[in-house]
């Protein structure tokens, strides 16, 4: 009851507040529109500049090690976190092992769904297994937030018809048939989906739970977006150094020598740790369907593109 009454007040608060602000001014609303839909186009060509560049940067120079990639990446955003805090642009509270210990199952979710997705894109192209399974991550993501009860801003009718959308984006690429996948793939796409939308519902879980705590012991979005980070880290190094691809095997085989190579690692790299904090926000501002959304917008939109 408790856990109800403050998910209640929470989303009274921030979501339905927000809608009041709207529905008084018509006008906004065009331009709230507007901004999304630029938002989720920008993510959608960053995410294909991503991939194009992993498609690339990886055979070329023979790197294929997601995990330091993973790792790396992790490392640079509690990097950029920790100096935006230092700048007194982003407040952030120490981390805290209660709330550590709360963030840990997601932190393992996403560290092995991120390994998982840059194997795949370096891998395979975008016809790929783990590529056509991404429209069914908002549909996932929907029932697992029925099963953990998670109080969401949208109506069972919406959840249902972004459902129905998002299984038709799958129907339709995959009746055309799919050839050249690794058989890695079929175990590894569902399982990368499980992980995926499990760790946004969790991670918006322990928010919603933030909520009903007092203001002046409150984690904010950026504090328990820190502290995954964080977890994610010792998740990432441990998973790095039981890997046989061993720390020094994996900076011994970099061509550090040339310019190239770090403008595609660190494109990768920031491009990874930009695209991972929107969907990390959209998660814990919004909801965890509305990050699965924008994370496979291109993907679910995409197969209807031959029908107009």
């Amino acid at each position: 009851m408790r856990n109800t009454k403050c998910s209640g007040r929470w989303r009274t608060g921030w979501s339905a507040s927000a809608v009041k602000s709207l529905s008084s001014n018509k006008a906004l609303k065009p331009l709230v529109l507007t901004l999304c839909l630029v938002l989720v186009v920008v993510y959608g060509l960053a995410d294909k500049l991503r991939n194009f560049v992993a498609a690339i940067f990886i055979p070329q120079y023979y790197y294929p090690y997601a995990v330091a990639l993973c790792f790396a990446q992790v490392l640079v955003s509690l990097l950029v976190l920790n100096l935006l805090h230092f700048l007194n642009v982003v407040p952030l509270k120490t981390y805290s092992r209660c709330l550590g210990e709360k963030l840990l199952p997601p932190a393992i979710c996403n560290s092995i769904h991120a390994v998982l997705a840059l194997w795949a894109k370096a891998s395979s192209s975008d016809a790929g297994l783990f590529f056509l399974t991404l429209p069914l991550l908002p549909l996932v993501t929907v029932c697992f937030s029925f099963a953990l009860k998670l109080g969401s801003p949208h109506s069972i009718h919406s959840s249902v018809l972004i459902s129905i959308l998002c299984a038709t984006s799958f129907i339709i690429p995959a009746s055309n048939g799919v050839s050249g996948i690794p058989p890695l793939e079929y175990m590894y796409a569902p399982l990368a989906l499980i992980l995926h939308s499990l760790s946004l519902v969790w991670l918006a879980k322990v928010s919603e739970a933030e909520r009903c705590h007092p203001a002046d012991a409150r984690a904010s979005v950026f504090d328990i977006y820190y502290t995954q980070l964080v977890n994610q880290s010792w998740v990432l190094g441990l998973l790095w150094l039981l890997h046989p691809d061993s720390p020094w095997q994996v900076l011994s085989k970099g061509n550090w020598q040339t310019l190239i190579f770090h403008g595609y690692l660190l494109a990768i790299i920031l491009l990874g740790m930009v695209l991972n904090f929107l969907v990390g926000v959209w998660a814990l501002c919004f909801s965890p369907l509305a990050a699965a959304l924008l994370y496979s917008a291109r993907q679910v939109v995409q197969p209807f593109f031959p029908l107009l």
